[in-house]
Order: C-alpha cells, then structure tokens, then sequence
C-alpha cells in the first residue's frame, strides 16, 4: 500500500508547505483537496506546474484530487451543467499533475430518504463526467459518505449499476460509514470488488452532545446524532477488519491519510500514520 496525506488537512498552510510536511511525515504522495488555497478549477496552468515540480522534487506523488463539485442529484439543470463544467476544467489540472483519479460529489440526500430520481440525475450526471475522464485515462471516485447517496455499498452499487461507463468507482472510507452505522469491514470490501478504487482513512466518536472542537451534527437513519473527530485508535471505528481485508484481496494501491481531530494537523496525521504501520507491523508477524 502507498500513503498519502490529504491537503485539507492543512488547508491553513499553502500548498507548497503541506506538500513540505508531507514528505516530512514520510508519506508517499499528497492527495490534494480542490478548494482554495491549494488548487481550483480557475487555477492557472502556471501554478499547477509549478506544483507538480515541487511535487517531483520532494518525490511526493499527486493520485488523486479530491474534487468538490458535484451535487447532481438535488442540483437545478444550471447548477449541474455549472459544476461539470468545473469538472472539465479539473481534468486538464489532473492530467498535468498526474492524478489519476478525481472525485466528484454525487449529491443528496441520505441514500435511505432519496427516490429513484435522485439515482438516475446523479447517474445522468456522472455518466457526462465519466465520458470527459476517459479520453484522459482519468478515474472518477466516489466517497462513500453520509448525507449522500453513495453513504453505504449497497447504495454506492445502486449509483454505480446506473452508470454506463466503468471508469467511476468508490473511495471507502470507514470514518464516514461508522457514522452511518452500515459495515466497513471485510464484507465491505469483497461486497465492492472491482469497484474498490481508493481508500479514505480517519476515526470518529458518538458522543451526547456536540459543540466542543472536533464536533459535529449529522443526520443518520437514528436521526440527529453528535460525533466527534478522533484519531486512530481513540473513536470507535475499528479499522483492523478493512485492513485485514486490503491485505487478504492484495491491495496495492493507495491509502489517503484524513484526520480532522482536534489536534494539530502535522500530530494528527504522523499519529495516524504510526498507527497503521504498527498495526500492519503486527499483522505481518
């Protein structure tokens, strides 16, 4: 497996110093988040270059850019055609990067209070932006999230058996199951198959109430429930069972680094980075 740090993580410091504390914590790649400071669909061809050289120089690979645009599925037709546009701009930035992956956002709501009119925008949508990546040999990733469509592998295969093309795939992200309370272990993983493109990584607590730092509110199938981001090993999602299964199925491919605890970025993710080396440590033994 490769790791990469999540640029959001640092979206306090420019792109330049998150790529420079990225390669101090020793990853192998930085997958950067598209929203300001770091990169937009408006930034100039210049300043991607000048990314990509810094990126080079520091042996940091980019695989993936983690998109926001999207939205398709409760989007007006001038808001969809809006953020496909943004997309198509992205994939000239991705392919100068050489991201091999971007990721889109599908749209609401809870994959268990949305109609099938929702699916089919979303794969209408999709498809469009699938069809645009290929020529580029570009991969589209969805994150398995709560308040989306795609909040649990069976509502992510619901989305995916929709689409016509095979370039669209799902991030798993165990964080943002244990939040909807579906599984996240090794059933996850054989239930997504090939279509188990890239793999998120963070931690999270239900907690009584929200509104010390690190909290939030969400909507679940429980209703209103308070969560807290936590590090590895200090919330509830037990990652154990999905790395199991990344090594039983052989799984080569990347492992993006996301905590958003309440702890300064660069502690968090050498935390969490620690963490699961000990943990592959000890399953090699």
């Amino acid at each position: 497996m490769k790791f990469a740090a999540f640029s959001g993580v640092f979206i306090d410091h420019s792109i330049q110093e998150a790529m420079q504390l990225t390669k101090r914590l020793g990853m192998d790649g930085i997958e950067i988040a598209v929203r300001e400071p770091h990169l937009s669909p408006a930034t100039s061809l210049p300043r991607v270059k000048e990314m990509k050289t810094l990126a080079d120089s520091l042996g940091l690979e980019i695989p993936a850019l983690a998109g926001y645009m999207g939205g398709f599925s409760t989007a007006s037709d001038i808001e969809a055609e809006k953020a496909f546009d943004d997309f198509k701009r992205m994939l000239p930035i991705a392919d100068e990067l050489g991201a091999s992956m971007i990721r889109v956002m599908p749209g609401g709501p809870n994959a268990f209070l949305a109609h099938d009119y929702h699916f089919a925008k979303a794969a209408h949508w999709l498809d469009k932006c699938a069809a645009e990546a290929e020529a580029l040999g570009i991969r589209i990733v969805l994150e398995i999230h709560n308040l989306s469509l795609v909040e649990t592998v069976d509502s992510s295969l619901r989305l995916l058996g929709l689409l016509k093309h095979d370039n669209v795939g799902m991030i798993h992200d165990a964080g943002n199951m244990y939040i909807t309370d579906t599984d996240y272990g090794r059933d996850s993983v054989d239930k997504l198959g090939k279509h188990l493109f890239h793999v998120h990584v963070k931690d999270e607590r239900r907690i009584e109430k929200a509104g010390e730092p690190g909290t939030f509110v969400n909507l679940t199938h429980r209703g209103e429930e308070s969560f807290l981001q936590s590090r590895l090993g200090e919330g509830e999602a037990d990652h154990q069972p999905l790395f199991d299964a990344l090594l039983d199925k052989g799984y080569k491919d990347w492992v993006t680094l996301e905590c958003h605890a309440p702890f300064p970025a660069y502690e968090r993710l050498e935390h969490d980075l620690r963490f699961i080396k000990n943990m592959l440590g000890r399953m090699s033994r």
